[in-house]
């Protein structure tokens, strides 16, 4: 048993399921209640979803491995639970971006070329995160041919030791094109998500500007929604962008080795999970401070 890694490991379970599910059931709640429903509503609740499954098919599996828990995942256990974390994790990258970019075409000013954007942009949310979860799951149809049991392991070359599973480098997959479309994927995500959230700031940077005569007199040392909005998107970004980039670094380096050493396992899962965990917060803090008005009937 390793009490350490128990520990590592049920922060993100706990935390990140209660910061989640809270989202969740507040979007749910208001929109029973007969509260107006907002646009980005339905991106979040698919975005909770996305960060509940890799939360919970990552740090469940590697919390019971930390108790010494041994064989408790047959060979279909195993493709199930790697074919539904990468899913989740694909969906909850692709609908972070989805959520940056449609706030970026709706607070755009009225006259600005994006105007025409905004009414399509209400139509499009609901396919487009059905399409998301369509396209990872199309993505990710070779990660249970990449898995499998540690029983039924033979090579112990080019592969990962999960403890619970195993799983081959798929880096090292030259004749694959799943690698390729991934990264595509996840490099689009990234510049979109950079290019919205910084779209938004410059945004309300100047509406801040047109409206500082109003906030002149205002003897409150408290920084100003716009402030707060901006902070906050800058917030999410910063972190997309961090944990994206400690994940490729661990894949590149279980891509040069051919068998990866025990702690940069549990940092890469550790890291998997650290995104989906700070998100919900992250996005909770956003959500109201910029779409505060909104939230009335």
């Amino acid at each position: 048993m390793d009490l350490k890694c128990v520990i590592l490991f049920l922060f993100p379970i706990v935390i990140g399921s209660l910061g989640n599910f809270s989202l969740l059931w507040h979007s749910l709640f208001l929109s029973l209640s007969g509260y107006k429903s907002r646009s980005t509503d339905f991106i979040l609740r698919h975005l909770t979803v996305a960060n509940l499954l890799v939360i919970l098919s990552r740090g469940i599996p590697e919390t019971m491995a930390a108790l010494g828990m041994e064989n408790f995942l047959n060979s279909f256990g195993c493709k199930l639970v790697f074919y539904v974390q990468t899913v989740g994790k694909g969906v909850s990258f692709s609908t972070t971006c989805l959520l940056s970019v449609f706030q970026a075409i709706t607070i755009s000013p009225r006259s600005s070329r994006w105007a025409e954007l905004k009414v399509k942009a209400l139509k499009c949310t609901g396919p487009c995160t059905v399409i998301f979860w369509v396209l990872h799951m199309l993505l990710n149809i070779r990660v249970p041919m990449l898995v499998s049991d540690k029983g039924n392991n033979t090579n112990l070359t080019n592969t990962i030791d999960y403890q619970f599973c195993s799983a081959i480098i798929s880096g090292k997959d030259k004749d694959s094109i799943f690698l390729p479309l991934t990264l595509s994927h996840d490099i689009l995500c990234l510049e979109l998500m950079i290019w919205s959230s910084g779209s938004m700031v410059c945004i309300l940077y100047r509406h801040k500007q047109r409206t500082q005569h109003i906030h002149r007199h205002n003897t409150s040392s408290r920084s100003s929604p716009e402030t707060r909005a901006s902070q906050s998107i800058l917030l999410l970004v910063c972190a997309f962008v961090s944990f994206y980039t400690l994940s490729s670094i661990t894949y590149v380096w279980f891509s040069l080795y051919d068998k990866a050493a025990w702690w940069l396992v549990k940092t890469s899962a550790l890291i998997h999970a650290c995104f989906p965990t700070a998100s919900p917060f992250i996005l909770m803090t956003r959500e109201q401070c910029a779409c505060r008005p909104v939230w009335k009937k």
